[in-house]
Order: structure tokens, then C-alpha cells, then sequence
């Protein structure tokens, strides 16, 4: 599926005060920073995302995503201009929980060898992809602290900040795209592992995976704030990951 988004762009909605036209620029200005700062990550963790989706898919026998030409690094071809962009930043803006989508990589598993199996890998190539990106930014931060140290520069905290969002929006994409219903990624390994009669009982529900999606990340924290669903599901899995890519971190340096 296309690459989904999580929380993390919320941040950028926070702490901004508009107290006359001087805490007017302020708020401009921090805004612009946290977009910049939060965006070209973003956009590189959903592109690397769903370009490893479609080069596993080649591997195992389908070119469909090559044919279309989305084996690509272009953000402009993989980029929802509502669901990657318009949707999240205005939700995040208001405060409320972020929700969208990418463009998915056309897959067919008929094409591959193995069709259950190989789309298990497929599924996973994309959510994989997104927690060895974020090992090279850990390997990046550790360099800025080797060359840059702690100077207090305007370029080192663009870097910095651009790393760090880098890691957390990869480590929250790979583990909310794993969770195991339509449409996410993790849907196609339960369907791969499941006996094959309970797997077709189960696929029955991916043409109401978007419906279903849409009530558990918008519908019930609407109606019911302190259900707290995505923190619920994701929650300790992603703090978990902070924590070892923290102390990997304290390794490195």
C-alpha cells in the first residue's frame, strides 16, 4: 500500500504564539522552519518506502512498477498532492491527529514466482527500508558530532533537526505500516502466514480497509478522544525503537 503517515508533522503546530505583528513573524518563521525540517524527510522516507516495495516485486517476477515507471527516486511520481502534503499539514496545524497517504506501487502478485510468500516480502521491504534508513541517519548525527561537535550554528541545527525527524518519521512509518489489517502493509504478511481458507476469509475485508482505516485514526479519537487509539497501537513499539536507536547512537559517538 502507499506509505502511510503517522503523527510526527504534528509537531510543528506546537508552540506557535501570534502576539502582534513582530510575534506574527515569529510564528511564520518557526512554522517554515518545522515544514522544511519535516517535509524533505518525510518526502524521503515515503519515496524510499515505496520504491522498495516495487524493486522487490521485480526481484520476485513482477515489472509492473518498473513498466509505470515508479521505480523511481522522483517524489513528484510517487507524491499525493492531497493525501502526502495539503491533508497532513492542515490537519497538523489544527491539532488533530495526522492522517494520509501516498501513492501505492502498482504490485501484482500473479506475476511473482511464489505469489503468497514473495508478497510477504514485498510487504516487508517497504516498512525494512524505512528502519535501515534510519540507522544511516544514526550514523549521519554521529558524524555531525564528530566534524560539527556542538557548535551552535544555524546549518548544524538544520542538519540535526532534519536527521532526528528523519529517524522518528522512518521508525513511525515502518511500525504503523506493520500493523496487521487493510490496507497496511502488514496486513499482506497475516495474509501469507494465515492457513489458506482463513487467508481468503481474511482478505475479504481489504476492499473496506480505507473505511476501516479512516474510523480507527479519525472516526473513534473524534468521538472518543481518550480511546487513544494510534498511541495505543504504536505507541510502545516506536518508544521502544527511540530508545535502542539512542543508546546505538551513544555507541557511535
Amino acid at each position: 500500500m502507499g506509505a502511510v503517515l503517522p503523527q510526527p508533522l504534528s509537531k510543528f503546530a506546537a508552540g506557535i504564539v501570534i502576539a502582534g505583528q513582530s510575534g506574527y513573524l515569529i510564528a511564520v518563521n518557526d512554522i517554515l522552519y518545522q515544514i522544511s525540517t519535516w517535509l524533505l524527510p518525510l518526502t524521503m522516507a515515503i519515496v524510499f518506502h515505496e520504491v522498495a516495495h516495487g524493486y522487490a516485486a521485480r526481484l520476485f517476477g513482477d515489472n509492473t512498477a518498473a513498466r509505470m515507471g515508479r521505480l523511481t527516486l522522483n517524489p513528484v511520481r510517487h507524491v499525493d498532492p492531497v493525501g502526502t502534503l495539503a491533508l497532513p499539514m492542515m490537519l497538523a496545524v489544527a491539532g488533530a491527529p495526522i492522517f494520509g497517504w501516498a501513492k501505492a506501487v502498482p504490485v501484482n502478485p500473479a506475476r511473482m514466482r511464489n505469489p503468497r510468500w514473495h508478497m510477504v516480502l514485498v510487504a516487508l521491504a517497504g516498512p525494512g527500508t524505512n528502519l535501515l534508513l534510519s540507522i544511516v541517519a544514526l550514523f549521519g548525527m554521529a558524524a555531525v558530532i564528530a566534524t560539527l561537535g556542538d557548535a551552535d550554528t544555524p546549518a548544524r541545527a538544520f542538519l540535526w533537526d532534519n536527521l532526528s525527524n528523519f529517524i522518528v518519521i522512518n521508525i513511525m512509518l515502518a511500525i504503523f505500516n506493520m500493523l496487521p489489517f487493510p490496507p497496511f502493509d502488514g496486513s499482506h504478511v497475516v495474509e501469507g502466514l494465515l492457513p489458506r481458507p482463513i487467508a481468503a476469509r481474511y482478505a475479504a475485508i481489504r476492499p473496506f480497509g480505507m473505511a476501516l482505516m479512516i474510523l480507527l485514526f479519525v472516526g473513534i479519537p473524534l468521538l472518543f478522544p481518550e480511546a487513544n487509539v494510534i498511541a495505543r497501537l504504536i505507541g510502545p513499539p516506536v518508544q521502544a525503537t527511540l530508545e535502542f536507536a539512542n543508546q546505538l547512537l551513544s555507541a557511535l559517538v
